[in-house]
């Protein structure tokens, strides 16, 4: 054993759980911290513009592959305030962050020190652990603890609170004796699965709903073994698409009173059987749940025992890991196939088919203001089944959901129950930062791009390139679409007249200018012709230049996008195609 400094040992112990990315701001009390970062070497540092941003960068890097980590740091006081809304996120998203934050010396806690605030007491309600670790002794066993707990059931972000004191202290330590704790995942037994495959087989129009936590337990193609297997069609959440390709046959669409195929909608209201795998019964998904729970059966598994129950009481529930659960699912639906006794569900699945065909909403729009259906038309003419889409709430985002397609799991990266504004631009930063091979598109509407705007220069500074489209119709869209309710149009227009920039006319900012301005790449576009050949520029600049690249389209001013209050009422504002 060797006397090192405390926050020595944590760097050290950070690397032998995995971490090699760092996503931060250094300050004055976490600099120990960056010291030894720079002495032991191992962790890659990218300089967010913003702790916010940097904590979002910090979901988007763990959102991109299965064992990922991301890790952001910052100083005491408004560093760790800043991370509040990325540890929000990311735990109303199930995703594992660590949070490290400078503070004031322990001694001086209680006495209203410069940037000394309770971050723990503020950070517990949106983590799984939130400590201030005030005994440099106790920080092994807490950073391994840390881990435990971002891995162990329901995954989600940690905050560490490391006192300037307790970082400089030195204590006796040796990494070779330091070894990562197994994470608790609970499994589903045969007893259970094969009670669920009974119930299952002895409806007549189930459906399979795939929700994140078969992503987060990388359980795709296991899912999609199960669905093949039972013959039973799917119906994805937001957080569970890509669990299976859009393009596969039993892919009956996405459902709720927003983001929702028309298809996914009315294939649910036919339906008298809901298993739900992983999923948490989102209020945006379900709508009300009288309509959603009517003349229907349900199997929910979730891997947090206290989720079973929690929006409604399933007539089965099963506390399980989804991969765990999906094994056991397919050899008791394997046994029950080969003694012959597994429902024939051929017809069931045709009529689903029949309708995910035939009811469709338009998006090949000429006309002119741009319609914002367009975009996604070219989008998914120019954009392949490898890329990455990143994005975060608003009209833009909804209307991705009814117009794009996505066919791998960790493909759809989006911030779903918390949806923080300027979250996009971030998070694709971290997507890049995890995977640098695969194309990532970010989608965001002109507010959600104004709101972490600054971060562009760190794509420009690192060389982190993606193409993001900005949809751009100087209004808070979903706002304004909502306030049709009460009859107003108030305080959310964005137009002004930019004296300094007339070819933007009423639209106000002179996105190109601030993106260009930020050391990116810019195109903008006001004929809907020219979005395929801007997105195809945007690849090529992307690749010349190794820097973030923008394609703004100016669109009409008002588009109402498809929802409702209810999954029953969704309200078609534009043009649909019945085939």
């Amino acid at each position: 054993m060797a006397k090192i400094r405390a926050i020595e040992a944590a760097i050290q112990i950070l690397k032998k759980e995995g971490i090699d990315t760092a996503f931060g701001v250094p300050g004055a009390a976490i600099n120990p911290m960056y010291a030894a970062m720079k002495k032991l070497g191992g962790i890659d540092h990218v300089l967010a513009r913003h702790v916010e941003g940097a904590s979002h960068m910090a979901e988007g890097y763990t959102r991109t592959a299965p064992d990922n980590i991301g890790l952001c740091i910052g100083t005491s006081g408004p560093a760790g305030t800043d991370m509040i809304t990325g540890l929000y996120s990311a735990s109303a998203d199930s995703i594992p962050i660590l949070c490290i934050t400078g503070q004031a010396p322990v001694a001086k806690l209680h006495k209203e020190d410069f940037q000394a605030v309770d971050i723990e007491a503020i950070a517990k309600p949106v983590t799984k652990m939130a400590v201030t670790i005030r005994e440099a002794g106790q920080l092994p066993g807490t950073f391994q603890k840390a881990f435990f707990e971002m891995r162990s059931g329901r995954p989600g972000p940690v905050l560490l609170d490391l006192p300037f004191d307790v970082q400089m202290a030195e204590i006796e330590f040796d990494i070779d004796l330091y070894e990562p704790l197994t994470p608790h995942k609970p499994q589903a037994t045969m007893a259970q699965a094969k009670r669920a495959i009974e119930m299952l087989n002895s409806a007549e129009k189930p459906l399979l709903v795939a929700g994140g936590g078969i992503i987060n337990a990388d359980a795709a193609a296991l899912f999609k073994e199960f669905a093949e297997l039972v013959n039973v069609p799917v119906i994805q959440t937001l957080r569970g698409w890509g669990a299976i390709s859009d393009e596969h046959p039993l892919m009956s669409g996405r459902m709720g009173c927003q983001a929702n195929h028309r298809c996914g909608n009315a294939t649910y209201l036919e339906s008298d059987f809901v298993f739900g795998i992983g999923n948490r019964w989102a209020n945006r998904h379900t709508g009300a749940l009288e309509t959603y729970t009517k003349g229907r059966k349900f199997i929910h598994v979730d891997i947090e025992p206290t989720q079973i129950g929690r929006v409604f009481a399933p007539d089965l529930g099963i506390v399980s890991d989804a991969a765990a659960a999906l094994e056991v699912f397919i050899a008791a639906a394997k046994e029950m196939k080969a003694n012959g006794d597994l429902k024939d569900r051929t017809e069931w699945v045709a009529e689903c088919a029949e309708r995910k065909l035939t009811m469709l909403r338009r998006d090949d729009f000429d006309c002119t203001p741009i319609k914002p259906q367009r975009i996604y038309h070219e989008m998914n003419k120019a954009f392949g089944p490898e890329t990455r889409y990143v994005t975060t709430i608003g009209l833009a985002q909804i209307a991705a959901n009814q117009f794009l397609h996505v066919h791998k799991p960790r493909h759809w990266i989006n911030a779903c129950q918390a949806g923080p504004l300027g979250w996009t631009m971030p998070a694709a930063l971290g997507v890049v930062k995890a995977d640098p091979v695969k194309p990532v598109v970010a989608i965001s509407g002109d507010y959600d791009f104004q709101f972490m705007i600054e971060e562009l220069a760190v794509g420009a500074q690192f060389n982190l390139p993606y193409i993001h489209v900005l949809i751009n119709n100087a209004y808070l869209g979903l706002i304004r679409q909502a306030q049709r309710a009460f009859d107003i149009d108030h305080c959310v227009q964005l137009s002004f007249e930019n004296i300094n920039a007339p070819e933007v006319k009423e639209y106000g900012v002179d996105h190109k200018s601030v993106v260009e301005g930020l050391g990116c790449k810019a195109i903008r576009v006001f004929d809907p012709a020219q979005i395929g050949p801007a997105l195809q520029q945007a690849k090529n600049l992307m690749e010349q230049h190794k820097v973030p690249v923008v394609v703004e389209v100016m669109t009409e001013r008002v588009t109402n996008i498809a929802m409702g209050p209810d999954i029953d009422k969704v309200a078609e504002f534009e043009e649909i195609v019945d085939l």
